[in-house]
């Protein structure tokens, strides 16, 4: 019997994160995952996987994506381990008025939302490239999508992002290795906790009327891990509801 293929979740606990990590699981893959804080809940949930997943590999590691050195230190860590998957889930926010950018705000939103995957792929996709076969799942925002107010730094960093995977896609398509970006509108978690007063209104003007799910998300990514999906690269995916597809102005 074949051991499990490896899989590694950056930004792998809380919300969407953990939703990622329980649904690859699932799907019969060994994972590692990083967090940034609250080791005990990392460390809880790599036993409770291991006791529930037997012969599958559940490895926690902290990680601060803010930090550069730290970055690196975790490349060096990891380099010589054959990952099958990548699921890049980070999302640092920046929110100011475009005019009212401030630099060290936005480099921080651009080291944790961009540089870290660019430099963490740099790594698994060499090993990908040589064993020719590969999945990477980048996760983005409809903000990269959609000018929204207050959203000018995060959805730069976001639209970097994009740009960057479809072009390590079509360079490492031949390869057998497939580059992916989920596009998620507002998604059911924790970081919506301080739009807990503008909700209900937030929901109404999604054409689904509701927030995402995080396993809804989940779920595509680990579709995009899987041999059917072997065909799909280079491809940008809303999970919004509806929103981007709508018009921003209308009668109802």
């Amino acid at each position: 019997m074949s051991e499990p293929k490896r899989i590694l979740v950056v930004g792998g606990a809380g919300g969407l994160g953990t939703a990622m990590v329980r649904t690859l699981a699932a799907a019969g893959y060994s994972v590692s995952f990083t967090y940034r804080s609250k080791p005990d809940e990392a460390e809880s949930l790599a036993a409770e996987l291991g006791a529930s997943h037997p012969g599958a590999v559940f490895e926690p590691h902290r990680l601060d994506l803010a930090c550069r050195d730290a970055v690196e230190a975790f490349c060096e860590t990891i380099e010589d381990t054959a990952f099958y998957g990548y699921v890049h889930n980070a999302g640092q926010s920046a929110d100011a008025l475009a005019v009212m950018l401030d630099r060290d705000r936005s480099d921080v939103a651009m080291q944790v939302n961009f540089w870290s995957l660019t430099r963490i792929a740099k790594v698994l996709v060499r090993n990908m490239i040589r064993a020719r076969t590969g999945r990477v799942v980048a996760v983005g925002s409809v903000a990269a999508l959609q000018g929204n107010t207050g959203n000018a730094a995060y959805a730069a960093t976001k639209g970097a992002m994009i740009a960057y995977c479809r072009t390590l896609a079509i360079e490492s398509a031949k390869r057998g290795v497939t580059v992916n970006v989920l596009a998620p509108g507002f998604i059911d978690t924790g970081m919506m906790a301080s739009y807990a007063a503008y909700r209900e209104k937030m929901e109404s003007q999604i054409p689904s009327g509701r927030f995402a799910k995080p396993d809804e998300v989940a779920a595509l990514a680990a579709f995009l891990m899987s041999e059917p999906a072997a065909y799909i690269t280079g491809a940008v995916l809303p999970v919004d509801g509806g929103l981007t597809a709508m018009m921003g102005v209308h009668r109802n």
